[in-house]
C-alpha cells in the first residue's frame, strides 16, 4: 500500500501521466481495495492536468471524502469550469456533506462568474450558520470578492466589518471592489483604516489606492502612496509601475508620469500602453507617437487599447501617414478585427480627410456595431457628407441598433456641415420624444448652429432659453451665424442677452469685434477692443499648417519668417495673378482693420493658409498627390473663394481643415457646396 502511495505522489510531483495511469491498471490487476487509493489517483490526475478522467474516478468512489470533494470542487473552478463545480458543489449537500473553510473559498468564486447571486447568498448563509464568514479570512475574502462582482458593495462591506481579524487579502479585496465599481473615495478610507491597524499593504493595494487616487484627481495621497510604493520596494512591480502613471497622468501631472516611466528597469507592454494612453489624454500626442516608436523598437507587441490610443494621437495630430503606417501594424498583428481598433483607424481617416479609406475600414467589418457606425457617421460630418451619414443613420436603425447620445451629435452635425435643415430638425425632435436619450448641450449647439445659418435665429434663441444655465458657447453659437449673414443689429440684440450669462466672456467680446469690422462699424469696433484690453484678452492667431515628407511647416497670417519665404512669396504671387485670370476676385469684407482697399486686398494675399497652400505647392512641385492643409481657425470666405479657383487652375485636390469641417477642393469646387 504504501509502494502505491509513493508512486502515485511520484507520478503527480512529475507530472507523468504514463507512469500514473499504468500505476493505475496495476491497482486494478492486483485485486487491491480501490477505495483505498481512488482518492489518492484522482489527485493524482487532477496535478496531471486530466480533469476528466479524475470526474469518472471521483463518480466511482463509493465513500467521498471532503477533502476529495474539494480537490474536485477548486480543480474545475481553476480552469474555468464553474457550472460543473457548482454542480459537484450541490450534489455534495445532497449527499449531506458539510462544506469547509476550502469548499467556501472556491465556490464563492464561481457563483460570481456564472452570474448566479441567489446561490450566492444560499452559500453565504450557510456559511454564517457554520461560523466561517467571521472566523476564516480566507472564507470572507471570497464573499467580499464575490459581492464585489455582483456591485453588491454594501453587503460586501457588512461582511467586511463582522471580521474579526482583518488582513492584507481581506481588505484588498474591498480595495478593489470599491475601486472598480466607482467609490474610489471608500476605497480610499478602507485603506486608511488598513493604516490604522498597521496592516501592510501588498502590490495589488497599493495598485488599486493609486488609481482611486488618481480617479479622485488627489495628488497629494498619490504621491504620499507612491513614497509607501518606494519604500516598499515595489517600483520594479508591473502593477505598481501601470498605477502609478495612470495616476499621475489623470492628475495632469504628465511630466511626473514620464519621470516615473524613465527610472523603469524593464516595462511591461500594460505599462507601456498605459503611459501612451496618459500622454494622449493629457494633450501629447507627439510624444506619445515618440514613445509608441521606441516600443516598437524594443521589441514589445502592442495591443489594441494600444493601438487605439496611438491611432487617436494620429488623428489628432492629422498625421495622416504615420497613421497608415500603424494600420499595416494592426494588420500585421492581426488586431484590424478589434473594434475599437477600427473605429479608431475609421475616425483616422475621417480626421485626415480621407473619406474613402474610412468607408473602406468600415466595409471590411465583419460586423457592424454602435461603436463603428458612430465613427463612420461622425468621419462623413466632419467631411460634409450629409446624405451619406443620413443613409447610415437609416442602416443603423434598420439592423436594430439603437442610437446614443454620440450617434445623434453626429447626425445633427452631419446635417449641420451639410446644410439639411429639415433633416436635422426631424432628428431633433426625435430625440425629444426618444427617452431614453437624454438631450445634451453639444445636441443644442448643432441644432442652433444649424438654424442661424438657415437664418431661422429667433428659433435658435428658443432653443437656447429651453437649456438649463445656458452657456457662453451657445450664445456664441448663435452671434458667429449672425456675423456669417451680417446681422450686426440682431448679434448686438443676442449680445445683451448673452453678457447677461457671461460678462466677462472673452470670445464674445472678439466674435462682436469681428462682426462690426465686417459690416465697417469702426467705432463700434474701437469700443470693443477697449472692453477686451479692460478684460486682458487675448485672441488667438490665425495659424495653419502643412505636413510635408514628415516634417510639419506653421504659417501665420502675414508672417514671412519661413526659410523659404522667397519661394513661398513667388509662388504665392503667380498663383494670385492667374486665378484672377480666372474670376478669382479678392474680397475685403473678410479684412477686419480700417484699412485702405489696397492694403486690405494686400493684406488678404498673405493670410495663413493661402501661405501653407502656396508652400505646399512649390514643394510638391511635379507631384500629383493631394495637399493637406490645417487650421486652428476656421478657413475665411475669400480664402476659401481663392482655394477653389487654385485647384481649378492646378488641377490638384486640396483638403483644408478648419476649427469645425473638412472642405475637399477638386477642379473649382468645394465638398461643401459654399455652405460653412
Amino acid at each position: 500500500m504504501n509502494l502505491y502511495t509513493s508512486l502515485i505522489a511520484q507520478c503527480a510531483h512529475k507530472k507523468s501521466l504514463t507512469t500514473l495511469k499504468a500505476v493505475h491498471t496495476h491497482i486494478l490487476k492486483s485485486g487491491s481495495l480501490f477505495s483505498d487509493f481512488g482518492h489518492k489517483l484522482i489527485d493524482g490526475y487532477i496535478k496531471c492536468g486530466i480533469i476528466a478522467e479524475a470526474r469518472k474516478l471521483f463518480d466511482e468512489l463509493p465513500n467521498r471524502h471532503i477533502v476529495t470533494w474539494n480537490s474536485m470542487i477548486s480543480s474545475h473552478v481553476s480552469r474555468g469550469k464553474t457550472k460543473e463545480a457548482i454542480e459537484l458543489y450541490n450534489n455534495m449537500l445532497f449527499e449531506g456533506v458539510l462544506p469547509d473553510a476550502y469548499t467556501f473559498s472556491a465556490i464563492f468564486k464561481a457563483f460570481a462568474e456564472v452570474g448566479v447571486l441567489s446561490h450566492g447568498q444560499k452559500a453565504h448563509a450557510l456559511a454564517l450558520v457554520l461560523g466561517f464568514e467571521v472566523s476564516d479570512g480566507f472564507v470572507a475574502t471570497a464573499i467580499v470578492d464575490m459581492y464585489a462582482k455582483f456591485d453588491r458593495m454594501r453587503d460586501a462591506r457588512l461582511v467586511f466589518d463582522r471580521v474579526l481579524d482583518k488582513d492584507v487579502v481581506l481588505c484588498t479585496a474591498l480595495i478593489v471592489g470599491y475601486n472598480q465599481h466607482g467609490f474610489d473615495g471608500e476605497a480610499l478610507e478602507v485603506f486608511e483604516e488598513m493604516v490604522d491597524r498597521r496592516i501592510k499593504p501588498n502590490e495589488y493595494t497599493l495598485a488599486s489606492v493609486l488609481v482611486s487616487c488618481g480617479n479622485l484627481g488627489d495628488l497629494i495621497n498619490g504621491k504620499s502612496i507612491h513614497g509607501l510604493v518606494v519604500k516598499s520596494g515595489l517600483e520594479s512591480v508591473v502593477a505598481s509601475q501601470t498605477s502609478l502613471l495612470t495616476m499621475y497622468s489623470k492628475c495632469s501631472k504628465v511630466e511626473d508620469s514620464i519621470k516615473v516611466f524613465n527610472q523603469l528597469a524593464y516595462a511591461s507592454h500594460v505599462t507601456w500602453t498605459s503611459f501612451i494612453v496618459g500622454l494622449v489624454q493629457n494633450g501629447r500626442e507627439e510624444v506619445a507617437v515618440s514613445v509608441f516608436r521606441e516600443m516598437i523598437r524594443c521589441s514589445i507587441i502592442p495591443n489594441h487599447f494600444t493601438l487605439s490610443s496611438i491611432l487617436h494621437a494620429c488623428s489628432s495630430l492629422a498625421m495622416l501617414e504615420v497613421g497608415e503606417q500603424i494600420h499595416a501594424v494592426t494588420m500585421k498583428l492581426g488586431v484590424d478585427g478589434n473594434k475599437y481598433a477600427d473605429a479608431a483607424l475609421i475616425h483616422l481617416y475621417g480626421k485626415c480627410g480621407t473619406v474613402e479609406k474610412a468607408r473602406s475600414v468600415f466595409d471590411s467589418l465583419n460586423e457592424l456595431d454602435l461603436v463603428s457606425i458612430n465613427s463612420m457617421i461622425y468621419a462623413y460630418a466632419q467631411n460634409g457628407f450629409g446624405h451619406e451619414a443620413l443613409q447610415l443613420f437609416e442602416r443603423m436603425k434598420n439592423l436594430g441598433l439603437a442610437p446614443n447620445a454620440v450617434t445623434f451629435i453626429s447626425i445633427l452635425l452631419a446635417c449641420n456641415n451639410a446644410g439639411l435643415v429639415e433633416e436635422g430638425c426631424q432628428i431633433f425632435s426625435f430625440i425629444r420624444d426618444n427617452h431614453n436619450v437624454e438631450l445634451t448641450r453639444d445636441h443644442f449647439t448643432c441644432m442652433i448652429d444649424l438654424l442661424g445659418r438657415a437664418r431661422r435665429f429667433e428659433e435658435a434663441a428658443m432653443l437656447i432659453e429651453e437649456v438649463k444655465n445656458p452657456d457662453a458657447i451657445l450664445w456664441r453659437t448663435l452671434l458667429n451665424a449672425c456675423k456669417i449673414h451680417g446681422e450686426v443689429e440682431m448679434a448686438e440684440k443676442f449680445m445683451r442677452k448673452m453678457l447677461d450669462h457671461a460678462p466677462e466672456d472673452g470670445g464674445t467680446h472678439i466674435l462682436l469685434t469681428n462682426i462690426y469690422a465686417s459690416a465697417g462699424k469702426w467705432d463700434s469696433v474701437i469700443e470693443m477692443k477697449s472692453a477686451i484690453r479692460d478684460l486682458r484678452l487675448k485672441k488667438s492667431p490665425a495659424m495653419s499648417w502643412v505636413d510635408i515628407d514628415r516634417e510639419v511647416h506653421t504659417f501665420m497670417a502675414g508672417d514671412l519668417s519661413h526659410p523659404r519665404a522667397h519661394e513661398i512669396l513667388k509662388m504665392l504671387h503667380e498663383l494670385v495673378e492667374k486665378v484672377k485670370n480666372l474670376g478669382y476676385n479678392p474680397d475685403t469684407k473678410f479684412v477686419l482693420q480700417d484699412l485702405e482697399e489696397e492694403k486690405k486686398i494686400s493684406s488678404l494675399y498673405y493670410h495663413s493658409e493661402k501661405l501653407a497652400i502656396a508652400f505646399a505647392l512649390w514643394k510638391t512641385c511635379g507631384r500629383n498627390t493631394t495637399i493637406r492643409i490645417f487650421k486652428n481657425l476656421r478657413v475665411c470666405g475669400d480664402c476659401h473663394s481663392w482655394i477653389k479657383f487654385v485647384s481649378l487652375l492646378t488641377g490638384r485636390d486640396i483638403v483644408a481643415r478648419d476649427a469645425k469641417r473638412f472642405h475637399h477642393f477638386k477642379g473649382g469646387i468645394c465638398s461643401c457646396k459654399d455652405y460653412w
